[in-house]
C-alpha cells in the first residue's frame, strides 16, 4: 500500500513509526505497513460463496455452495496459531464473508486471542442488526468493494442494486460506530468515476478509501487489455493526490491509499520533490522503511480449503495447507524456494528491476503480474516508471 494521505499530505511522519520501534505488535493499524519485523496481515477467503458475479473477482466466486471449505472448529485453531505466530491482523475475506453463518463467531474468537479483525465485503449484506453486531465483537474496520457510481457499479457487480446496498450496508455501520471505506479497483471502464468517489466521501463522511490497480488474475484476467496504459497510471496517480490534497485543506482528513503497485512510491517521491524537496526526504524514509510490495513476507492468504497463498491474488503457487501444517511452519518453511526468495526478492530479480534505482523502495512490485507475462521474476508490466526515472542517480 502507498498512503497517498500519509506522504504526499504529510499525514504521517517518519517520527510516528519510530515512536513505537516499529514493531508490527505495537503499531496501530495505519502504521503497519512501516514495520519493521513484517509480520504478515493474513487474508483469509473463508468462503468462495458470493451473492454477486463481479466481473475481475480474483476468486471466480458465484452464488453456490463450494465443498471443502475450512469449518468453524478448523477455523479456530488457525486464529490461534496465527495469533501465536504474531500477525497482527486478520482479514476475512471472500467470495462473501457475510455468507458464512459463523462469521461473527470467528471475528469474535480472533479479537479474543488479541488479533485485529477486519472484513472485505461487498456490503449488501450488512443490516442494521449485523453493523450493531458487528461493533460488539470488536471489529476494527470493514472495507466494502464500490467500483464507480451507480450505473458503474452495478454492471461491474452484475447485479441491479448492488450499489444502494453497498451505500446502505455503508451507513449502517457509520451508524454502529464501525470504521469504513471504500476498495475500488481501477481500470479503463471506471476511471472516469474516480473523481465522482471524493465527492462520495466528501457526501458519506467515509474514511477510508483504497485505490487499487489491477491484477490479472480469476476473472480479472480477462481485463487485462481493459488495464490502464502507462501514461493513463500516471494521470490517475496525479488526480489521486490533488484530489486528496484539495481535502485535506478543506479542513478533511480522510485516508486515501493506493494499492497493488509499488511503483506509485517512487512516483509520488519524485512528484513531491519537485513540489516540496524537504517533505520529500521524509517521504522518502517511509517508503525505505515499507520496503514495497510484501507478497509471502508481510501479507499473506489463507484459501477456503485451507491453501496457503503469498497474497490473495496469486492463486497458482500454494505454500501448504493448514490442514496439514500450522500456517506459521508452512510461513517459516526454509525449504520452500518461492517463499525464500519473495521474502528478499531485490536478489532475484532481474531485467529493468533489477538495475533500478528504487528496488529498495518498490520490491520488485508484483510478482504475480511478473508473472502472468511470462517470468516471476522479471519486470511487473504495470510499472510506468521511465527508463531515465530509474536510472537517475539522486542528489
Amino acid at each position: 500500500m502507498i498512503g497517498i494521505s500519509k506522504l504526499y499530505c504529510g499525514a504521517v511522519e517518519p517520527s510516528d513509526v519510530l515512536r513505537y520501534n516499529r514493531h508490527s505488535g505495537s503499531l496501530p493499524s495505519h502504521l503497519l505497513q512501516f514495520s519493521v519485523d513484517k509480520k504478515p496481515v493474513v487474508v483469509w477467503n473463508m468462503t468462495r460463496r458470493c451473492n454477486l458475479k463481479c466481473i475481475h473477482c480474483y476468486s471466480n466466486s458465484a452464488d453456490i455452495d463450494y465443498p471443502d471449505e475450512l469449518t468453524t472448529d478448523e477455523g479456530k485453531r488457525l486464529i490461534d496459531d496465527l495469533a501465536a505466530f504474531g500477525a497482527p491482523v486478520i482479514l476475512f475475506s471472500g467470495g462473501e464473508p457475510l455468507l458464512r453463518q459463523d462469521l461473527l463467531e470467528l471475528a469474535q474468537y480472533a479479537t479474543g486471542k488479541g488479533m485485529r479483525a477486519v472484513i472485505s465485503t461487498n456490503g449488501t449484506l450488512i443490516t442494521k442488526e449485523i453493523a450493531v453486531k458487528l461493533q460488539k465483537i470488536g471489529l476494527s474496520y470493514v472495507g466494502v468493494s464500490l467500483d464507480g457510481l451507480e450505473k458503474t457499479h452495478d454492471r461491474f457487480r452484475g447485479k441491479k442494486g448492488a450499489f444502494a446496498g453497498a451505500i446502505e450496508g455503508m451507513r449502517n455501520c457509520r451508524e454502529a460506530g464501525i470504521k469504513v471505506g471504500i476498495r475500488f479497483t481501477v481500470n479503463k471502464h471506471n476511471l472516469a468515476d474516480v473523481p465522482d468517489m471524493f465527492g462520495l466521501l466528501r457526501e458519506e463522511k467515509i474514511e477510508r478509501m483504497c485505490f487499487y490497480h489491477l491484477v490479472y488474475t480469476g476473472r480479472g484476467s480477462k481485463l487485462r487489455e481493459e488495464d490502464l496504459t502507462h501514461e493513463e497510471t500516471r494521470k490517475l496517480i496525479d488526480m489521486i493526490a490533488a484530489k486528496t490534497r484539495q481535502m485535506f485543506d478543506d479542513g478533511l482528513s480522510p485516508e486515501i491509499l493506493t494499492v497493488d503497485n509499488h511503483a506509485d512510491g517512487p512516483y509520488l517521491y519524485l512528484k513531491m520533490k519537485e513540489e516540496n524537496p524537504e517533505r520529500a526526504k521524509e517521504v522518502l524514509e517511509l517508503l525505505e522503511m515499507n520496503e514495497g510490495n510484501s507478497s509471502g513476507h508481510g501479507i499473506g492468504c489463507v484459501s477456503w480449503d485451507g491453501e496457503v497463498y503469498p497474497d490473495q491474488f496469486w492463486r497458482n503457487q500454494p505454500l501448504g495447507n493448514v490442514r496439514q501444517k500450522p500456517f506459521g511452519e508452512i510461513w517459516t518453511d526454509e525449504k520452500n524456494e518461492l517463499l525464500m526468495k519473495l521474502k528478499d526478492k531485490k536478489k532475484h530479480v532481474h531485467g529493468r528491476c533489477a538495475a533500478c534505482l528504487w528496488l529498495t523502495v518498490c520490491g520488485g512490485n508484483f510478482r504475480a503480474r511478473a508473472e502472468s507475462a511470462g517470468d516471476v521474476w522479471g519486470p511487473d508490466p504495470a510499472c510506468y516508471l521511465t527508463d531515465e526515472e530509474i536510472s537517475k542517480k539522486e542528489d
